[in-house]
C-alpha cells in the first residue's frame, strides 16, 4: 500500500507471517493486521459481542484512538509500536478474571526480555517498564456476555520526540533489539502458554503470581497509590496478594490492600 514502505526503520507487518502463529492449532485461530483502526480493543470487542469465538486476534499498524488504563490515550505513529488486542473466553470464576491483567503483564515482560535482551519488569498492576520508564501497557475488558478482550500496546521503534510522555520509552530508545514481528509472535506465544496454565487451574493464584512477583519492579518500592476518587496514599508495597491486590503498610504500619489506583514509584531523595 501506498506509504507503508516510506520509513525504513519501520517496516509493515506481514499478516502471512503472523498467521503462522496461528496455524500451530493452538489458542490464535485468526490474525488479522490493519492499517488503521481507532482501537483494536473496539474491534474485538464488537467481534465479541457478535458471537466471535476466542481465539481472535486484531493488530493496527496504527490507532487513532487508543486508550490505556484509567481512560488514557495511547498514541503511537505509524509501525512504531505492537498495538494488538486478543478475544479470550475464560471459564474460570469470576473471582479469578482480576489476575488475568496480571497473566497478560507477567507474559509481555518475558516476551520482551527474550526478543529485545532487555531487563523489562511490570509496575503494579500491568505496565511493563525498562529502566523505571513504562515501556508499554494493557488494558483488559469484560464484554456483558463474559468474553475479555486483552489489549497490548508496546512502543518499538518511537523516538524520544515522539514519546507521549516524558517518562516513557521504546525498544530502541533503551538499546533493545527492535523487532516488531518477532516481538509480536513471541508475546502470541507468551500469553498463549500462560494463558493455558491459568485456565487449566482454574484460575489458581500459584499459576501466575509466584513468577509475577519476581518480575514485579512494585514490591519493596515506596509507593503513592492515585485513587480514581482523587485520592492518594503513601507507603511500601509489600506484596501482591492472592487475589491480585497490591498489599501497602502505610506510615502508620497498617496494610492496606488495593484492588485499582495509579501506582506511582516514589524516588529516593539525594
Amino acid at each position: 500500500m501506498p506509504g507503508r514502505w516510506t520509513d525504513l526503520d519501520r517496516p509493515p507487518l506481514s499478516a502471512a507471517a503472523l498467521n503462522a502463529v496461528a496455524r500451530g492449532g493452538g489458542l490464535w485461530r485468526e490474525i488479522r493486521v490493519v492499517e488503521e483502526t481507532g482501537s483494536t480493543n473496539a474491534d474485538v470487542r464488537v467481534a465479541a459481542e457478535q458471537g466471535e469465538a476466542e481465539g481472535l486476534v486484531v493488530i493496527a499498524e496504527k490507532q487513532s484512538g487508543g486508550r490505556g488504563r484509567l481512560d488514557r490515550q495511547w498514541e503511537s505513529p505509524a509501525r512504531a509500536s505492537v498495538l494488538m488486542s486478543l478475544l479470550l473466553r475464560p471459564t474460570v470464576a469470576a473471582a479469578r478474571l482480576p489476575l488475568l491483567p496480571l497473566v497478560t503483564g507477567l507474559s509481555v515482560v518475558e516476551a520482551v526480555r527474550a526478543v529485545a535482551e532487555l531487563p523489562a519488569a511490570v509496575k503494579w498492576p500491568n505496565d511493563v517498564l525498562v529502566d523505571g520508564r513504562k515501556l508499554g501497557g494493557i488494558l483488559v475488558e469484560r464484554t456483558p456476555d463474559g468474553a475479555v478482550v486483552v489489549g497490548i500496546g508496546v512502543n518499538v521503534t518511537t523516538r524520544p520526540d515522539e514519546l507521549p510522555v516524558p517518562t516513557g520509552t521504546s525498544i530502541q530508545i533503551a538499546g533493545g533489539v527492535p523487532d516488531r514481528e518477532s516481538l509480536l509472535k513471541e508475546v502470541l506465544r507468551a500469553v498463549e502458554r500462560r494463558y493455558a496454565v491459568f485456565a487449566a487451574s482454574g484460575g489458581a493464584p500459584d499459576s501466575v503470581l509466584p513468577a509475577y512477583r519476581e518480575v514485579c519492579d512494585t514490591v519493596g518500592r515506596v509507593v503513592d497509590v492515585q485513587l480514581p476518587d482523587g485520592a492518594s496514599a503513601r507507603g511500601v508495597a509489600m506484596t501482591v496478594d492472592d487475589g491480585g491486590m497490591l498489599v501497602v503498610r502505610g506510615a502508620d504500619g497498617v496494610e492496606r490492600t488495593w484492588s485499582a489506583g495509579d501506582v506511582v514509584h516514589v524516588r529516593a531523595e539525594g
